[in-house]
């Protein structure tokens, strides 16, 4: 094995760049001859991944690892923090989840933490030639850098060198560059080696003067600029730009799809896999005037299912789900969007909130209930389905991972093979408690042609969404190696 290196990307602000950044270098290292791993210290996100352990992890460090063929660890990223409600948060270490804390109170003991990501830091030096660690939003927040594990507090543990990334694309990138810089302790400004600039629209060249005034004022390079490209990657978290509510085009015959923006939307990542097809229209809404001209409505994962569910009502979008159940529009629903479609919701143990039972929609004669254990797995398995809309998929092998709190019960048919509630369906009515159902392509080609039948549409052959990503993944790459100094990076880690 030799010498560990690494590599430390921090961003201006949150939504920069930073995971794409990360996945492009980790792929391009890999491609090099490299054994690569991502890492990051601590993710606070609601799109998150179940490893084949059962243990859960942030989503973004399950896409850098499949970009460069690993099997998602949750070591690669040890603390995650999902929000629960507005006071408290979930804390899972090691893919495990601890309990729900406060702000102040995961303030305090996040500092007893650090010992254990020195000593996962320490078998990542042993196994990898190259680890590519990930900051998490800006890491020049002055009122908290004393109590940072995210930033240079990991770059510390890591004694990794910082390239800094900005987004042009926003406004003030310049200002951006420069306040973040100079609001750093001097010894972590000594760590920033470059500045790579993304999603740039328009000629680099006119951006040179202000590369000079930088570098003179901060003392440090700009490395590259990466042109603005339209990537179809799963984002590390649902407030991402993907994920903004836009109308659908009144003129096409497309298939029109509504996902409902819940409070608390988790994995919305869920939908990536239908956005892929060329006739697939997808909106994100959070008000019942945006309902009424789609094929089919998802109601996606909830981190906190019963306050989406108050909120679903309280909005008027229930009302219209249920009206619009009645005709042939498809109500789909994914884990808490699942549970929302039962009859009621009860939370005994207080894990969610304050309110203890909720009536649902009642669109399927199931009951869940908030257990203490949290359910954490990979799921394959076969569809048993004899009639209705998905008939061709009978004896269809179906996977995906499983993230959910709660336990579905009730006089429904289970459409798997399994003896518990995984897959329903009632005439146009579907849920299912597996994230990533839609990158099964046999079963969303049969579901969307179905679609298609009706709106007098040519039908499309299954695409292979695994392939899809890996044509993103190598052009990605491709951009970043072509805009960005590789070899100057190279040199800053202390390789050839």
């Amino acid at each position: 094995m030799k010498t560990h290196k690494n590599l430390m990307i921090m961003g201006t602000a949150s939504g920069v760049g930073k995971s794409a950044t990360v996945t492009a270098l980790c792929r391009i290292f890999q491609k090099d001859g490299y054994r690569v791993c991502p890492f990051k210290s601590q993710n606070m996100a609601l799109n998150s991944y179940v490893t084949k352990d059962g243990k859960e992890m942030g989503r973004a460090q399950a896409v850098q690892a499949e970009a460069i063929g690993l099997e998602p660890q949750a070591w690669m990223n040890p603390i995650l923090l999902k929000p629960s409600n507005d006071k408290k948060i979930q804390i899972i270490i090691e893919g495990e989840a601890i309990g729900n804390l406060t702000g102040p109170e995961y303030h305090c003991f996040k500092q007893t933490l650090v010992p254990r990501l020195t000593e996962i830091y320490e078998k990542i030096q042993k196994q990898y030639e190259i680890s590519v660690i990930e900051g998490a939003g800006s890491p020049a927040e002055i009122n908290m850098l004393e109590e940072d594990i995210s930033n240079f507090g990991m770059a510390k543990i890591a004694d990794a060198p910082v390239i800094l990334v900005a987004d042009i694309d926003r406004g003030g990138v310049f200002a951006s560059i420069y306040g973040t810089i100079m609001l750093l302790k001097e010894e972590d400004r000594e760590r920033v080696k470059g500045i790579i600039i993304n999603k740039f629209r328009g000629n680099k060249e006119v951006l040179e003067p202000g590369f000079e005034i930088i570098e003179k004022l901060t003392g440090v390079k700009t490395l590259g600029v990466v042109p603005y490209a339209d990537f179809n990657l799963e984002d590390e978290d649902s407030l991402s730009e993907k994920y903004q509510s836009f109308k659908f085009n009144k003129h096409s015959n497309h298939i029109k799809i509504s996902v409902i923006k819940l409070k608390h939307i988790s994995n919305a990542t869920d939908m990536d896999a239908l956005s892929m097809y060329e006739d697939v229209e997808i909106q994100f809404v959070t008000e019942r005037s945006q309902l009424g001209k789609e094929d089919m409505i998802v109601i996606p994962g909830s981190k906190n299912t019963i306050d989406d569910l108050k909120w679903l009502k309280e909005s008027g979008i229930a009302a219209e789900i249920m009206k619009r159940a009645k005709t042939e529009t498809i109500i789909f629903g994914i884990c808490g969007g699942f549970q929302m479609l039962g009859k009621k919701v009860k939370d005994p143990y207080h894990i969610e909130g304050e309110i203890e039972e909720l009536d649902a929609l009642g669109l399927f004669n199931l009951e869940t209930v908030m257990e203490k254990e949290k359910t954490l797995v990979q799921y394959k398995g076969t569809l048993k389905v004899q009639e209705g809309m998905l008939k061709d998929l009978h004896n269809l092998k179906i996977k995906g991972y499983e993230i959910h709190q709660g336990i579905t019960q009730g006089d429904e048919e289970n459409l798997t093979d399994d003896d518990r509630t995984v897959f329903v369906n009632k005439d146009n009515i579907m849920a299912t408690y597996l994230h990533g159902i839609f990158d099964n392509k046999e079963f969303t080609a049969a579901l969307l042609n179905e679609i298609r039948r009706k709106k007098g549409l040519e039908e499309v052959e299954d695409i292979s969404y695994e392939e899809y990503k890996r044509r993103e993944f190598d052009k990605l790459e491709k951009l970043v190696r072509e805009n960005v100094a590789i070899d100057t990076i190279y040199q800053i880690m202390g390789l050839k």
